[in-house]
C-alpha cells in the first residue's frame, strides 16, 4: 500500500462576507440592584401589588408552559390560568413565530398584570420556533477567539426574541462541561475551561441585557460534571466544596459580578452543599438562600429549572415541590405542574410559618420590578406582519456565517501541510462520510484543482468501505469530511 497523506477537516463552511461590528453598548445594566427603585418605578410596583388579592400576588411567582402549536384546548387552559389566577408569566416552547406573537398579544390583553414571557432559547429562538435561524451551539461559540462576537450574537438573539414577544431568555448555559460523557449539557456548554465559559457567558448576557432581554445564567450550582440527565433522574455530584468553588461555581461568581439578572437552579443532589439525602438543589435552602443569595450576594431573580423534570417530579408531587422551591429561596417557579394546587399549598405554608409573608411579598415585588424594567408597564404588542422576513434578515445570516467561520479550529498542522501548496504535484481525493451525494464543500475544492470525489454513507457495509480504501491507495493526498453528525456523534 502506498504512503499517502490523510487529513480530516471538521468545519462548517462559512462565507467570507464581512459583518459590521456595532460598538459595545455602554448602557447601564437595567436588571442590577432590583432593590433600588426610582419614584415612578416604586409607584407602579406598589399600585400593581396592592391591586392584587393575596392569591393573585402568590400567582405572580409562577410561570406556566405555553405552546403555539397545540390547539384551542391548550390555549383555553392557559387563558384560565391568566384570567382566574393572574399568573406571573409564561415560558413558550414549540410553535411558529407568527402564531406565538398572536397568542402573546391575546394573552397579554387578558392579563390584569402584564405577563413576563420567557423562552429557553440557548442558540436563539430557532431552538424552539420553526422558520427561524439556528445559530451555532454554545460549544461551537466556545471555540471563537474574538469574544466581542459573542456580544453581537447576544444582541441579535435579543432582537429576535423581542420581535417574537419574549422578554426573558433562559440562557446562557455557564456550566463547565468537565465531563465529556455528560448526556444533557455537552454541546450546550461553552466548553471545559472555566475562564472561557465565564468570559463568553458574560458577553452573551451583556448582549441580551443591554438590548432589553433579561438573561439567565444556568444551571446553578453547576451541571457540567454529571453522567445523568436531570430530565430523566436526579444526578448526584460528589465533589468537595473546595472543588466546586474552584470550578463549577466560578462562572456563576463572575456572572453575578457582571450583573446577570437571573440565575436558574438545577435539579442536582450535591452532598457537599446539602447533606439531605435525595434532595434536589432546586429545593435546598443551603444552596439557594445561603450560598447563592447570601454568600455570593445574588439579588436578581432565582428561578427553578422546569418543575416537570424527573429530577424533582419523581420525588415530590405538584404543589409540594413548588412550595419547597419557594421555601428554599427561589423567586420564580418555572413550568409548574399544577399552579392552582401550588397556590393552595403556598397559603398553607404561610399559615404554618414555613413561608414568611414579608419575605414572599418582597419576592413578588422583585418580579414586578423586573416587569417594569422590561417596559411592561407600557406593554406594546408585536405585529405578526412580516415577522418571517424580520427574523431572517441578511445581517442575521451573515452573523451566523461569521460565527461558524470564526469557530473553525486548526487542531494540528504537521509539517505545515496547511495551507496546501504544490497542487499540481498531488493526486487528491475528497471523501465525505455521512453523505450519499457530493457536497457543496467537495464541489468547492474542484474550483482550485483536479479533485476526485468519493462519498460513503454512514451505514455503508464493510465491503463498500474496503473497496473505497483500496481505491484510495492510488492517491497521495486525501481530504476527509464528516457530514450530518448527530448532536452526540
Amino acid at each position: 500500500m502506498r504512503n499517502f497523506q490523510f487529513y480530516i477537516i471538521l468545519s462548517l463552511l462559512a462565507g467570507v462576507i464581512p459583518v459590521s461590528m456595532p460598538q459595545l453598548s455602554a448602557q447601564k445594566n437595567p436588571f442590577a440592584a432590583l432593590e433600588n427603585h426610582t419614584p415612578a418605578e416604586k409607584q407602579w410596583v406598589d399600585s400593581v401589588f396592592y391591586s392584587l388579592t393575596p392569591d393573585q400576588r402568590i400567582a405572580q411567582l409562577f410561570m406556566a408552559a405555553a405552546y403555539s402549536n397545540k390547539g384551542i384546548a391548550h390555549e383555553d387552559a392557559i387563558l384560565q390560568l391568566i384570567r382566574d389566577y393572574r399568573i406571573g408569566g409564561l415560558i413558550f416552547f414549540q410553535g411558529t413565530p407568527g402564531k406565538q406573537v398572536e397568542l402573546i398579544n391575546y394573552y397579554q390583553s387578558q392579563a390584569k398584570v402584564p405577563l413576563l414571557i420567557a423562552m429557553d432559547a440557548e442558540w436563539g429562538p430557532g431552538m424552539r420556533l420553526e422558520g427561524v435561524p439556528d445559530f451555532p451551539y454554545q460549544m461551537t461559540l466556545g471555540a471563537i477567539q474574538d469574544d466581542s462576537l459573542i456580544y453581537i450574537f447576544g444582541a441579535e438573539v435579543a432582537r429576535e426574541l423581542k420581535r417574537t414577544g419574549i422578554h426573558m431568555n433562559f440562557a446562557p448555559v455557564v456550566d463547565v462541561n468537565n465531563n465529556p460523557n455528560n448526556p444533557v449539557i455537552n454541546y450546550r456548554s461553552f466548553g471545559m475551561d472555566r475562564d472561557n465559559v465565564a468570559r463568553k457567558g458574560i458577553m452573551y448576557m451583556r448582549g441580551m441585557q443591554e438590548n432589553g432581554v433579561l438573561a439567565t445564567a444556568k444551571h446553578f450550582p453547576g451541571h457540567g460534571d454529571t453522567d445523568t440527565d436531570s430530565h430523566l433522574a436526579l444526578p448526584v455530584i460528589r465533589h468537595s466544596r473546595q472543588h466546586l468553588d474552584s470550578l463549577e461555581l466560578y462562572p456563576f461568581r463572575k456572572m453575578i459580578d457582571a450583573g446577570v439578572g437571573a440565575i436558574m437552579v438545577a435539579h442536582l443532589n450535591i452532598p457537599a452543599l446539602d447533606s439531605t439525602p435525595g434532595l434536589p438543589s432546586t429545593l435546598s435552602k443551603p444552596v439557594i438562600t445561603d450560598l447563592l443569595k447570601k454568600e455570593l450576594g445574588f439579588n436578581g431573580i432565582a428561578v427553578t429549572d422546569a418543575m416537570n423534570m424527573k429530577g424533582v417530579a419523581d420525588f415530590f408531587p405538584p404543589g409540594i415541590a413548588d412550595v419547597k422551591s419557594l421555601e428554599a429561596g427561589n423567586d420564580l417557579v418555572e413550568f409548574s405542574m399544577n399552579i392552582p394546587i401550588a397556590i393552595s399549598e403556598v397559603k398553607k405554608a404561610l399559615r404554618d410559618g414555613r413561608l414568611n409573608h414579608t419575605d414572599l411579598d418582597n419576592r413578588i415585588r422583585k418580579i414586578l420590578t423586573v416587569k417594569y424594567r422590561l417596559g411592561l408597564n407600557h406593554f406594546r404588542p408585536e405585529s405578526p406582519d412580516n415577522i418571517d422576513s424580520d427574523l431572517n434578515t441578511t445581517d442575521a445570516c451573515l452573523l451566523n456565517r461569521r460565527l461558524s467561520r470564526e469557530a473553525i479550529t486548526l487542531l494540528r498542522n504537521r509539517n505545515n501541510t496547511l495551507p496546501v501548496n504544490g497542487l499540481g504535484d498531488k493526486k487528491i481525493a475528497a471523501v465525505v462520510l455521512g453523505a450519499d451525494e457530493p457536497t457543496f464543500f467537495q464541489h468547492m475544492l474542484r474550483k482550485y484543482t483536479r479533485v476526485d470525489l468519493f462519498n460513503l454513507s454512514s451505514d455503508a457495509p464493510a465491503a463498500e468501505t474496503a473497496r473505497l480504501m483500496d481505491t484510495l491507495q492510488n492517491y497521495n493526498f486525501i481530504i476527509l469530511g464528516l457530514q450530518n453528525l448527530s448532536q452526540r456523534p
